[in-house]
C-alpha cells in the first residue's frame, strides 16, 4: 500500500515512519512537507491512501482537505490533528475524509486498520458512485424510451381514431339516410335492425373519444396549485341537477376538502366519480351522494359515497380497467372508460385510488393525494382535451 503522508514536522512524521515499519511489511511511504509538494505526488506517482496534517506551510484547516480531495477524489484521506478535537474530526469527515487520526500516537496495529479500512471503504464508495452513475444514466435512457413510446401511442392514438372516425361516419351518415328516406321501404324487424345499428355506431364513436381522452390524460403536463374539490364538486352538481331536473339528490360535502393538484386534472377525475354515483343512484329514492375527506394512516383520503346500487367487492379492482363494467349497459350507460381515467389522474399525482361497495347498499371510491407532485416524465405538453361524463 502506497501511503502518501503530507506533514511539516520531521517528529510526527519519524513517528508516523517507525509506526509503518511496525506494522508490518506492505506499506510504502512517501513524504510531503507542503501541500503543493503532496499534490504533486497525487498527480504523478500517484497514492492508495493519504494521511494528511491540516496546517501546513501554504495551507491550513480544512481547506487543505478539500485541496487535496480536489485534486484526487478517488484517493482516501486520513486527517491528522495535534488535537483530539471531536468537531473537526466530524466537519473533516463530513467534508470527505475517512478517518481522523490523533497525532501522538504509539498504536501500529490501529494505524495499519485505519489506512486499509480507509482504502476498502473508498473503494466501496467509488463502486457505489460507479453504479449509481450507472443507475441514472440507465434510467434516464429509460425515460427517454419511455416518453417516446408515449408520444408514439398518443400519435398511434390519433391516427387509429381518424382512420376509424372516417367509415364510422359514412356508416352513421348513410344510416340516417336509410332512415329518414327509405325506412318505409323497411318492415318492423328491419327498422328494428336499422336502429340497432345507429346505436351501435354513436356507441362506437363514444368509445373511440373516451379512448383519446385517457391517452390525453395520460400526458398532460401538470400544472400544481391549490384545488378546493368542495366548491368543484358543488358546481359539478349543479351541472348534474340542471341537466335532469326530475330527480332530487341530496347532495353533502364535509371535511377540509383542500388540496394540492392540477385542477383541470382533478375536476375530470371529480366529474367522472360524481357521475357515477348519479347514474347508480337512478333507481333511488331518496338518493344520496357525499364527498368528505378525513385523515386515515397519516394520509389525507377523499371520497365520494352513494347509496346506489353498488357493487360486489371482489370485483373492485376491475372497475379501474379500461373497458370493464359490473353492470350492463342496457341498464345503465356509459364507456367503462371513466373510472380507468380517474385512476390514471391519481397516480399522476403520485396518489391511490381504490373502492368499496356492496350489491344494493351503494359505492365508496376513496383516493389520496400528496402535498407535492412526482417528478414528471420529459414529455412535450398536450392540449388538454374538455372533461367528459
Amino acid at each position: 500500500m502506497k501511503v502518501l503522508l503530507i506533514e511539516d514536522n520531521p517528529g510526527d512524521e519519524q513517528l508516523v515512519r517507525h509506526l509503518l515499519r511496525a506494522a508490518g511489511p506492505g506499506f510504502e511511504l512517501a513524504g510531503a512537507a507542503t501541500l503543493a509538494a503532496g499534490l504533486a505526488v497525487l498527480n504523478g506517482p500517484g497514492a492508495d491512501v493519504v494521511l494528511l496534517d491540516l496546517s501546513l506551510p501554504d495551507s491550513h484547516g480544512l481547506d487543505t482537505l478539500s485541496h487535496v480531495l480536489a485534486a484526487r477524489d478517488d484517493v482516501p484521506v486520513v486527517v491528522l490533528s495535534g488535537h483530539d478535537d471531536e468537531d473537526l474530526a466530524y466537519r473533516a469527515l463530513q467534508a470527505g475524509a475517512q478517518d481522523y487520526l490523533v497525532k501522538g500516537m504509539h498504536d501500529a496495529a490501529l494505524l495499519r486498520r485505519v489506512l486499509r479500512y480507509a482504502t476498502e471503504r473508498k473503494r466501496l464508495e467509488t463502486q457505489l458512485r460507479m453504479l449509481n452513475t450507472e443507475l441514472e444514466a440507465r434510467v434516464e435512457r429509460r425515460t427517454r424510451e419511455l416518453a417516446q413510446a408515449n408520444r408514439e401511442l398518443e400519435s398511434f392514438a390519433y391516427s387509429v381514431s381518424h382512420d376509424l372516425q372516417a367509415p364510422l361516419r359514412t356508416i352513421g351518415g348513410f344510416s340516417e339516410i336509410l332512415a329518414s328516406d327509405y325506412a318505409h321501404c323497411l318492415d318492423e324487424e328491419g327498422r328494428g335492425y336499422l336502429e340497432r345499428l345507429r346505436d351501435a355506431g354513436h356507441h362506437m364513436g363514444e368509445l373511440l373519444e373516451a379512448l383519446l381522452e385517457l391517452s390525453r390524460v395520460s400526458r398532460h403536463r401538470l400544472r400544481p396549485g391549490p384545488v378546493d374539490l368542495g366548491g368543484l364538486a358543488l358546481q359539478l352538481v349543479a351541472e348534474l341537477q340542471a341537466a335532469d331536473t326530475n330527480r332530487t339528490v341530496a347532495f353533502d360535502v364535509s371535511g377540509d376538502l383542500e388540496c394540492h393538484g392540477d385542477v383541470r386534472m382533478l375536476e375530470i377525475a371529480l366529474r367522472n366519480l360524481l357521475n357515477n354515483a348519479w347514474k347508480f343512484t337512478r333507481p333511488r329514492t331518496p338518493a344520496r351522494i357525499q364527498l368528505r375527506a378525513h385523515g386515515e394512516g397519516g394520509e389525507r383520503v377523499f371520497e365520494v359515497s352513494d347509496n346506489g346500487v353498488g357493487f360486489d367487492a371482489q370485483y373492485a379492482a376491475r372497475l379501474f380497467e379500461p373497458f370493464q363494467r359490473l353492470h350492463r349497459a342496457q341498464e345503465f350507460e356509459g364507456t367503462g372508460i371513466g373510472l380507468a381515467t380517474v385512476q390514471r389522474i391519481i397516480h399522476r399525482h403520485g396518489g391511490r385510488v381504490w373502492a368499496d361497495g356492496a350489491p344494493g347498499v351503494g359505492a365508496t371510491f376513496r383516493f389520496t393525494l400528496p402535498e407535492t407532485l412526482p417528478t414528471p416524465l420529459p414529455e412535450p405538453p398536450t392540449p388538454m382535451p374538455g372533461a367528459r361524463a
